[in-house]
């Protein structure tokens, strides 16, 4: 039996005013790019995920207050002959963004387990400031065990 190894390019997290709060490469070989870059990346991809949740052309039907379920969500998904990027975004505005090959199946749970170890390592830290920069440790490891193979 034929197991598809599991190949993520990098991950760039973004809070909801646009900001990039991490970034990371997990695959070797990748074209470095340097910080200015990454965050002319983040922030042009918060301005077109915030102006693509306005331009369906069929209104989506009203939610019940407080329910999420109906409104427009912005780009989810891009991908081209070499990558595929998946936007996962919170409740709360922060976007996972992730990066893998156009053939990695269910990029859309491995962004999601991502803000779960996110939750877990993250918002869990007491140190930890909302909206700012991560640099926590145990989110890196715990980041790396899921994503890089061994």
């Amino acid at each position: 039996m034929f197991v598809l190894e599991k190949v993520v390019f990098a991950l760039l997290v973004i809070n909801k005013a646009g900001g990039l709060i991490y970034n990371r490469t997990f695959a070797p070989g990748l074209q470095q790019l340097n910080s200015n870059d990454y965050l002319i990346l983040a922030g042009t991809f918060h301005g077109i995920h915030a102006i693509s949740r306005s331009l369906s052309p069929v209104a989506p039907p009203p939610a019940p207050p407080g329910n999420r379920a109906n409104q427009a969500t912005g780009i989810q998904s891009l991908e081209s002959s070499h990558f595929r990027l998946t936007c996962f975004q919170t409740p709360t505005g922060t976007k996972f963004l992730l990066f893998t090959s156009p053939e990695q199946p269910n990029t859309d749970q491995i962004a999601r387990r991502c803000y779960d170890i996110y939750a877990d390592f993250v918002m869990a830290n007491p140190f930890y400031s909302l909206e700012m920069p991560i640099r926590v440790d145990k989110f890196d490891r715990a980041l790396a065990a899921y994503l890089i193979r061994p």
